[in-house]
């Protein structure tokens, strides 16, 4: 009964710690959720990988077409720009000095062929500060 009991417990931590190892690859992996536009063009070994960019929609150069679902706009981020063409539905809140995040991969062109495009809107969502006034808000009064 002994050598039955060591065999389960040599198991039971093989498992536990094979699991970890899992854990901690796919933890490291999947850590960033998205690269800053100045760390992807600095970093060559992001290039030949499929990888989120975020970083803010410049004026300049910004041509969408919601129609032909197409949006090519340049993507700014502290002090580099890389080029986005976008293929798909364009959203609503999407315009130039926006914050957005995009996934996809560098052509040979150096120019960033994005299929997934979010908006971000912080602002439209946080408070104004001022707590609704008691009376605009409905009253469940039942007698």
């Amino acid at each position: 009964m002994t050598h039955m009991r060591t065999k389960l417990i040599v198991a039971g931590l093989a498992i536990t710690v094979a699991v970890s190892i899992l854990a901690v690859a796919g933890v490291r992996e999947g850590w960033v959720y998205y690269l800053p536009v100045d760390q992807f063009v600095s970093g060559a070994s992001y290039h030949d990988q499929r990888v989120r960019l975020h970083g803010m929609v410049s004026a300049e150069n910004l041509d969408v077409s919601t129609g032909l679902l197409v949006a090519r706009f340049d993507l700014l981020g502290e002090t580099e720009r890389i080029r986005i063409e976008y293929s798909g539905v364009v959203p609503d809140m999407f315009e130039a000095e926006r914050e957005v995040v995009i996934e996809g991969t560098l052509d040979e062109a150096g120019v960033f062929q994005a299929d997934t495009l979010l908006t971000k809107c912080a602002s439209k969502y946080e408070s104004d500060g001022e707590a609704p006034h008691p009376e605009s808000q409905s009253k469940d009064v039942r007698e």
